[in-house]
């Protein structure tokens, strides 16, 4: 019985995490409900209906009251701004392309949610994610792959600590959608019909660039100035918006007409620059990345198969990683994969367990 464990639940708002909080209630968990105040003051985000603003509170206040359940916001603003937000733009004046879910989840989620969480008393963090924490043979705790591939979640998780995963719940990760939705029903969730949340939370109208030059501007920060389109070889082809535009492997919105489809593979901060290519070019058959994390391995200390996945939407590819460096690994795919990014994470698989990742270079 989990009679006397005590569990915060992250409340998003939607049904993911309104199912979650209603499973460890029913498995006899003390369950408290929070969701994390992150939107920044005068933000859209805080009138949306993503996962963060006040509607999000709104709904898991409601689902809170119908499960019966002690309900609370904590302010998080602070560092959603210094770890995300902040992230996000310096990324992106960088010529990189980052992903702020990867960073909310390891150093708003499972950081600051976790430490707060603890310090009151609970023994336990759980969210909605489409994942599950598994030890592995040679006994490391590992994120691992949900029962529904579609939904799996665990490439946005590979930089949790083991710390972190000691304390952490995900128990939706047995369950496909259909079926998280059918328990929502079955139990009149007020969300149950709530649809999924695509947008980054704080980018509500999914412009970028837009947001990243406002952002800059209120921060005092330069924004990249236009530069020049060019071929690998640096002929120039036309001009460009500036490098916070654009990312690898993107062939729309590029303004530009060549007579045919033509694709960014690569960015040089440096000239501010954009490569453009044709479709061949934009594979790859490896990469480099650092700012390791390792979960289901302690170390890479000789080199080992995978499979590596590049991107969130990415099937992955069957790799060789090797250690090049106290904090670099090399991975070598067995075919070609397209668009590898800078910025993004490259995450490494054995079975169903995430071994660790890093950020691509």
């Amino acid at each position: 019985m989990n009679k006397n464990k005590k569990v915060v639940v992250g409340m998003s708002g939607g049904v993911d995490s309104s199912v979650a909080a209603f499973l460890l209630k029913k498995a006899g968990y003390d369950v408290i409900g929070v969701t994390m105040q992150i939107w920044q003051d005068g933000q859209q985000t805080a009138d949306n209906g993503g996962c963060c603003g006040l509607k999000a509170a709104d709904d898991a206040r409601r689902v809170a009251e119908a499960l019966d359940i002690p309900y609370y916001v904590m302010n998080f603003k602070d560092e959603f701004k210094k770890n995300v937000i902040d992230y996000f733009v310096a990324e992106y004046l960088c010529g990189r392309t980052p992903n702020p879910c990867i960073a909310c989840n390891r150093y708003v989620k499972w950081d600051s949610l976790l430490n707060r969480s603890l310090s009151i008393g609970a023994d336990y963090i759980a969210t909605g994610h489409y994942a599950r924490v598994r030890t592995t043979e040679h006994g490391r705790l590992a994120v691992s792959k949900s029962a529904t591939a579609a939904k799996d979640q665990t490439y946005a998780l590979y930089n949790l600590t083991q710390y972190q995963l000691g304390h952490t719940l995900m128990p939706i990760g047995d369950y496909a959608k259909e079926e998280v939705r059918q328990i929502a029903v079955a139990e009149n969730l007020p969300v149950a019909d709530k649809p999924d949340s695509q947008e980054i939370c704080f980018i509500p109208d999914d412009d970028y660039a837009k947001f990243i030059a406002q952002t800059a501007e209120t921060s005092g920060l330069k924004l990249p100035p236009q530069g020049n389109f060019v071929t690998k070889d640096g002929e120039v082809l036309g001009v460009h918006k500036g490098i916070t535009h654009y990312t690898v492997g993107q062939r729309k919105g590029l303004m530009l007409s060549m007579g045919r489809r033509v694709f960014v593979t690569e960015i040089r901060p440096g000239t501010d620059e954009v490569v453009l290519g044709e479709s061949e070019d934009v594979f790859s058959s490896s990469l480099k990345c650092n700012q390791l994390n390792f979960m289901g391995m302690a170390d890479l200390k000789a080199p080992r198969n995978v499979v590596a996945k590049v991107r969130y939407a990415h099937q992955g590819g069957e790799a060789v990683i090797e250690r090049i460096g106290e904090d670099k690994i090399l991975c070598t795919f067995m075919n070609p994969v397209r668009a590898i990014t800078p910025g993004q994470a490259a995450v490494f698989y054995d079975g169903d367990y995430v071994l660790g990742g890093g950020t691509i270079m």
